[in-house]
């Protein structure tokens, strides 16, 4: 990434210069995040799928060691365990009807998760629990009624008339439009403080593997558990809040005819998902419009000089929009960091990267940024951000 001058002053003196947040518009507060107990490393994995799930296909595991060496993710997180599997044996029968007991896990899971998250943001924010008047859950990984939100909110004391706002099933995008949908919320009711808060577990998809369903190796090679969270509030208290991370303009836009590309469905097995050969063609014919409209309302002009927060679905997306964009080597330097340490994990993902972008942004860097993901639809979601 770029460094100042080789005195460390230019360094200094951006750490100790903060931008002015412009009135009326929303800002992250906080961020926090939270993990299963869980990890395993990427070099880990293969010897345990084929062990648990009982597959004895030398060429599905060849295949899901090629696949795992291919994904760039060195760790990940996990709700699966051994004793989950002793417990539910059937979660590794072919063709077992399992979604009642993979609901038994994922609800509580997903919703423990959340809770840690948004109990570190709300440590980090420094303000009372009781200050949040809206809520804004993420999750495509829990079927319920009452959702999520509602065990969330009591679970973290939240007054009663707080506003709860719940988007499931959006996949890989729901980050990003769950910070559209807080900037709204933000922007339009003074004195407003969004929680907006992630939570994600595969476990929905958990299934032994068959050549039929070669997609279930990919997810098994790259995707992740975890939970994140926000504080999202305009016209910050300063000197009680430090808000890092100005959220300008939102833009969401769908592909017509594609949704086959990127298809879920809910059957007594779990969830299955088929993941199209085309997505990252798809994408990189798609990106450089939408993100030029993005830009058009900043003083920004080229790609180069904005910062990326790109949500990492995958090594060949991040490829192809680096290639597309002609971006530097370090501009997607985050996202390939947040996909080696967690993996994809979802909704959650973009905000592993955000954290990694705050950090590097306190050393000094560029103003304007972008923040993007791409999930079912296809669906892209971006914002433009602004550092403070």
């Amino acid at each position: 990434m770029p460094q100042g001058d080789s005195n460390g002053s230019s360094k200094q003196h951006a750490a100790l210069t903060r931008r002015v947040p412009t009135p009326g518009k929303a800002t992250i507060l906080a961020i926090g995040k939270a993990f299963p107990s869980q990890i395993i490393p990427q070099e880990c994995l293969v010897e345990g799928y084929i062990r648990d799930t009982k597959c004895e296909d030398s060429y599905i595991k060849e295949k899901l060691e090629r696949l795992c060496k291919n994904t760039t993710v060195k760790t990940r997180y996990t709700v699966m365990s051994k004793e989950i599997l002793d417990k539910f044996p059937e979660l590794a029968t072919e063709g077992s009807p399992t979604i009642k007991q993979k609901l038994e896990i994922a609800n509580p899971a997903v919703v423990e998760m959340a809770t840690k998250a948004s109990l570190s943001c709300i440590k980090e924010w420094g303000r009372p629990a009781q200050d949040i008047t809206h809520v804004v859950y993420v999750s495509s990984s829990e079927i319920r009624l009452p959702g999520g939100d509602l065990y969330l909110a009591n679970e973290l004391g939240l007054r009663r008339d707080v506003g709860r706002v719940m988007l499931y099933f959006l996949g890989c995008y729901g980050g990003v439009t769950g910070l559209r949908v807080a900037k709204d919320i933000a922007e339009n009711n003074p004195g407003s403080r969004v929680l907006l808060t992630t939570s994600e577990t595969t476990i929905l998809g958990f299934r032994p593997p068959n050549k039929a369903r070669p997609y279930d190796l990919v997810g098994a090679a790259l995707f992740g558990d975890g939970a994140a969270a926000v504080i999202v509030g305009a016209n910050p208290v300063m000197g009680q809040e430090s808000p890092f991370m100005e959220l300008s303009y939102a833009v969401q836009k769908f592909l017509p005819d594609t949704h086959h590309v990127i298809d879920g469905r809910l059957s007594e097995e779990g969830i299955n998902f088929k993941l199209g050969r085309d997505l990252p063609q798809k994408i990189e014919d798609n990106i450089e419009e939408f993100c030029r409209k993005l830009m058009a309302q900043s003083t920004v002009k080229e790609f180069n000089d904005l910062f990326w927060a790109v949500h990492p679905g995958g090594p060949a997306i991040l490829n192809r929009l680096e290639s597309t964009l002609k971006l530097s080597s370090e501009k997607l330097e985050c996202s390939r960091k947040a996909l080696m340490d967690y993996g994809n994990v979802s909704s959650n993902t973009i905000f592993y990267v955000m954290e990694y972008m705050r950090e590097y942004l306190k050393e000094g860097g560029e103003e304007w940024g972008l923040g993007l993901a791409f999930g079912p639809g296809i669906t892209f979601e971006g914002i433009l951000l602004r550092s403070l």
